[in-house]
């Protein structure tokens, strides 16, 4: 780790952290539901793809919100070369369209399973830390909702 990334870190977390809270409180105004997306992004060597954002706690699967009109496979791809530099990859599926409620704003989420992903991370300002790990040795800070949509996608893989 570099100084100046070490220097930064914590500051950053607590400012995006703090965004994040205030936004959140605004999301008690009624608006229109959102469509988000999210991977279980599969590397050649059978490890999965979490990614640590800087304003959530734990280990979480890639993934994001979709734009009006963009079709879900597009958005989950757009999202993984955002979020984990992805470079390349094989099969995409999906898995289920469910229904969700998070941060008060109520969507639907396109869980996909996308297969040969390979990647090379970037620096972000929203994401902080990418990591690698088999589908049997998760690291225990997965919030509820990484654990539910993995149990999900758990006899596909």
């Amino acid at each position: 780790m570099s100084l100046v990334d070490s220097l930064t870190r914590r500051p950053l977390r607590l400012a995006l952290g703090g965004l994040h809270r205030l936004l959140r409180a605004g999301w008690l105004v009624p608006r229109k539901r959102a469509s988000g997306v999210h991977a279980v992004a599969v590397t050649p060597s059978s490890t999965i793809v979490l990614v640590k954002l800087r304003y959530a706690p734990g280990w979480r699967l890639p993934g994001g919100g979709r734009k009006e009109h963009e079709d879900a496979r597009e958005a989950v791809l757009r999202e993984l070369r955002e979020e984990i530099g992805m470079t390349s990859h094989g099969e995409v599926q999906l898995v289920a369209d469910l229904e969700e409620s998070a941060d008060f704003k109520r969507g639907t989420a396109s869980l996909f399973i996308v297969r040969g992903v390979e990647y090379s991370p970037r620096w972000s300002w929203e994401v902080e830390a990418v990591t690698e790990a088999p589908i049997d040795g998760l690291p225990r800070s997965l919030p509820a909702r990484t654990s539910r949509w993995l149990a999900l996608v758990r006899p596909y893989l």
